[in-house]
């Protein structure tokens, strides 16, 4: 056995040994991921279809006297004149990236969203009439909720353990979470080897054992054509000596 053959045979036994159980964790983390639709993942089969809302701006209030009812306590970015849940709204914008609404037509300051209008926000963002579970707020993220500042949680009996996040700060719906994007943000962990944040694809220990897997690769195919050269020696070997 020749050195580079015996070295070849060391390197790809020991990584293979090391990485071998993350590659079988890609293999099967991308099985699950092609398997289940992104769209089950996301949730959107429950989402409520958005019927169209022409925006009335006659008679609103001014974008001084929306700028005034909320009071941005960072100092004033943008205000801007949008549509949310069928009535006309003022998005203030605060330095500090923080918003707030105000109804556009009578001057109501709309946010923080309490539990009564969270429950009403995430009723009528779900297509059909669950039943709610439980109404839950947070003033840090959640593991699974992977936004910044506080939220309100309303979970749904639904059979697929649907959870609506719906921020206090602009009324909207910041995420949809169920138990198909558990399973599948399980399996997509394993996959990018952040097993902290889950989201970055670019970590160290996943380009590491990338790295690893590649040379693991290249040591195997060094492996097979040298033992492929060995075969072929020896069975011109055993031919030239049953001519003989």
């Amino acid at each position: 056995m020749t050195s580079l053959l015996r070295w070849t045979i060391r390197i790809h036994k020991w990584l293979a040994l090391i990485v071998g159980i993350q590659i079988i964790l890609w293999v099967t983390g991308g099985v699950v991921m092609s398997i289940i639709p992104i769209e089950t993942v996301r949730g959107e089969h429950n989402i409520a279809e958005v019927i169209p809302v022409e925006l009335n701006t006659g008679n609103l209030i001014s974008v001084d006297e929306a700028v005034d009812a909320a009071s941005p306590p960072s100092g004033l970015l943008e205000a801007r004149l949008q549509h949310w849940h069928g009535r006309a709204v003022w998005n203030v914008i605060a330095r500090n990236e923080t918003s707030q609404l105000v109804d556009a037509a009578t001057g109501e300051l709309l946010t923080p969203i309490n539990r009564e209008r969270a429950i009403e926000l995430a009723l009528a963002d779900y297509a059909g009439e669950p039943q709610i579970s439980a109404v839950e707020y947070f003033e840090e993220p959640t593991w699974e909720y992977r936004r910044t500042g506080p939220s309100w949680r309303i979970s749904f009996a639904d059979g697929e353990g649907t959870r609506v996040y719906v921020s206090p700060e602009t009324g909207l719906i910041t995420a949809r979470r169920n138990d198909a994007w558990r399973f599948y943000d399980f399996f997509w962990m394993l996959h990018i080897m952040d097993y902290q944040e889950r989201e970055n694809f670019n970590n160290p220990l996943v380009i590491t054992a990338a790295l690893l897997a590649l040379v693991t690769v290249f040591a195997g195919l060094i492996l097979l054509i040298l033992r492929t050269q060995r075969l072929l020696r020896m069975a011109l070997a055993q031919r030239s000596i049953s001519r003989d």
